[in-house]
């Protein structure tokens, strides 16, 4: 075999390795992606290291604003699903009147917090452009609001009971009104990013000498 066939056969023999070494760079740059839009996005939350470590974790797409939010949402709606399954679980073991009506209020609470949590995300998950897009953003910032409002209302129920209870109890809530108020921020930058977007599109160039040009409303 000539030496020119043996470098021929070497040559092709090298090439699935470099194959598959240019496409390892290419995942590679695209998780990279996402850490960099989650670590841009927490930095300013409330909790921001808690806002790292859950998204940090989290197995869907967190590539853009939108999707940390909605994934931030979604973190928040299942604790709180967690939250109500202990307290539910915990029920027959609260004694004295006092108890029982704070774990009551609470769970009717969580109840209301599940639901406005998941018409967030219901709302994220079809958001439009436009002025409605506008509206989406409002929605959901409404509902999650609302949801921070049950969570801390379902804290003061227990302030008046004593004990294991009243502490195991706050550090199930107060560890879901923590990712709620992160997930309420990131609507609310979702929404302050959006809105940039859509001042520079309303931007229009610098008439010139010769041309006529658009108006704000974008006709002639």
């Amino acid at each position: 075999m000539s030496p020119s066939t043996l470098a021929l056969f070497a040559l092709l023999a090298l090439l699935p390795a470099a194959a598959r070494g240019s496409a390892a760079p290419r995942g590679h740059s695209a998780a990279h992606r996402g850490g960099d839009v989650v670590r841009s996005s927490c930095s300013h939350a409330r909790y921001p290291d808690l806002c790292l470590r859950t998204l940090s974790s989290y197995a869907g797409p967190t590539d853009n604003p939108r999707d940390v939010a909605r994934a931030a949402l979604k973190i928040s709606l299942a604790r709180a699903r967690r939250a109500s399954s202990y307290l539910s679980g915990q029920a027959a073991s609260f004694r004295s009147k006092r108890e029982r009506g704070a774990v009551a209020d609470c769970l009717e609470q969580l109840s209301d917090t599940v639901d406005e949590l998941g018409q967030s995300v219901a709302e994220l998950k079809r958001l439009r452009g436009g002025e409605e897009l506008r509206w989406q953003l409002s929605n959901a910032e409404t509902w999650v609001s609302a949801a921070l409002t049950n969570e801390d209302t379902c804290l003061d129920g227990f302030q008046e009971v004593d004990g294991t209870v009243r502490g195991d109890v706050r550090s199930k809530i107060s560890d879901v009104t923590r990712v709620t108020s992160n997930a309420l921020y990131l609507i609310n930058r979702l929404d302050e990013i959006t809105s940039r977007r859509r001042s520079g599109r309303g931007r229009r160039p610098a008439r010139r000498a010769g041309f006529v040009t658009a108006g704000g409303d974008g006709r002639l």
